[in-house]
C-alpha cells in the first residue's frame, strides 16, 4: 500500500522539500501548481451503500447499472456519479486508486501522478515535474537539461549524438566499450553509426567485406543464406565446400534485413 501511494501520489509533485535542486522560480511554480491542484482538483472518494435515489443508475466507468445498496463509490466534485468499488481507478493507468484519493478533470478521475502530467512534462531521470522554460525531447520522453546525461559515464549529452539503452541515453564511446557486440567475421564491435546484419543471434557488420559468404565471399546483404556451424554461406554448395558455380543454390534461409545496431 505505501508503495502504491509513493507511485501515485509523488511527494515531489507537492514538496519543494523533495526536489533540493531547484532554483528559486521554479520552487514558486512548484508551490503555485500544487496549491491550485489542492485547490480545484484533489478529493477523496466516499465508500457507502447506493441510496434508494440512485437506484440503477449507471457505474460512471463501465456502465453497468447499481442497484440501491450495492456498494458503490462516490466523488464530491463530480456530483451524484457513482462507480463500482472496482471500477473506481486511474483514467491513465487504471490501477485502483490507494485510500480512494484522486484528481478530477474534465470529468474524468486520475491518480496524482498522472493528473499533474497532465499539466507538466516528468524528468525521465529524476522523476519530478520540470518546471524550466527549456528541457530535452528524445524518444517520447523528456528530461532535465542537466539531467540528460549518459547513463555510464554521466557526460552531458545535450547537442551531442546518443544510444538509448534500457530508456536512457549513452554516449557512442560507452555504448562501443561496453554494450556493442563484436562483428562475427573480423571480431570488432558494431558501434552506433555501423549498420549490422543479424543471423541466428550472432552480429555482423552489414558491410560486404564481413557479412559474406565463408567460401565464396559473396556479399549477402539482401541475399538468400544458409549457415553452418556458426559460418554462412550463399548456398548449400558453398557450406558442402563445393564450387558454388557449378551447383545450383539451395538456401535453407533469407538474410536478415541489415539494419541500424540495437536501440541506435
Amino acid at each position: 500500500r505505501a508503495r502504491a501511494l509513493l507511485q501515485q501520489l509523488p511527494p515531489q509533485d507537492c514538496d519543494e522539500r523533495y526536489c533540493p535542486d531547484l532554483a528559486e522560480e521554479e520552487r514558486r511554480q512548484l508551490r503555485a501548481f500544487s496549491a491550485r491542484r489542492r485547490r480545484e482538483a484533489l478529493g477523496q472518494g466516499l465508500a457507502c451503500p447506493v441510496p434508494g435515489p440512485c437506484h440503477g443508475c449507471p457505474c460512471k466507468k463501465c456502465g453497468r447499472r447499481l442497484n440501491k445498496g450495492d456498494p458503490g463509490i462516490s466523488a464530491s466534485r463530480l456530483g451524484d456519479q457513482f462507480w463500482h468499488p472496482s471500477c473506481f481507478s486511474c483514467h491513465f493507468c487504471h490501477q485502483p486508486l490507494v485510500d480512494l484519493i484522486y484528481f478530477q478533470q474534465d470529468g474524468r478521475i486520475y491518480c496524482g501522478r498522472h493528473h499533474a502530467e497532465l499539466f507538466r512534462p516528468r524528468c525521465a531521470s529524476c522523476d519530478q515535474l520540470i518546471f524550466m522554460e527549456e528541457c530535452i525531447e528524445a524518444e517520447g520522453r523528456r528530461w532535465h537539461l542537466e539531467h540528460f546525461c549518459c547513463l555510464e559515464c554521466d557526460v552531458p549529452l545535450r547537442g551531442q549524438r546518443y544510444v538509448m539503452r534500457s530508456g536512457r541515453p549513452c554516449c557512442r564511446g560507452c555504448f562501443k566499450t561496453l554494450f556493442a557486440e563484436p562483428c562475427q567475421a573480423c571480431g570488432d564491435p558494431i558501434g552506433a553509426d555501423s549498420e549490422e546484419a543479424t543471423h541466428q543471434g550472432l552480429h555482423w557488420h552489414a558491410r560486404a567485406a564481413c557479412f559474406c559468404c565463408s567460401l565464396c565471399r559473396k556479399p549477402l546483404r539482401g541475399q538468400p543464406l544458409t549457415s553452418r556451424h556458426g559460418r554462412l554461406f550463399c548456398s548449400e554448395a558453398c557450406s558442402l565446400g563445393r564450387d558454388a558455380s557449378s551447383t545450383a543454390s539451395d538456401s535453407s534461409d533469407s538474410a536478415f534485413a541489415s539494419a541500424p545496431s540495437p536501440d541506435s
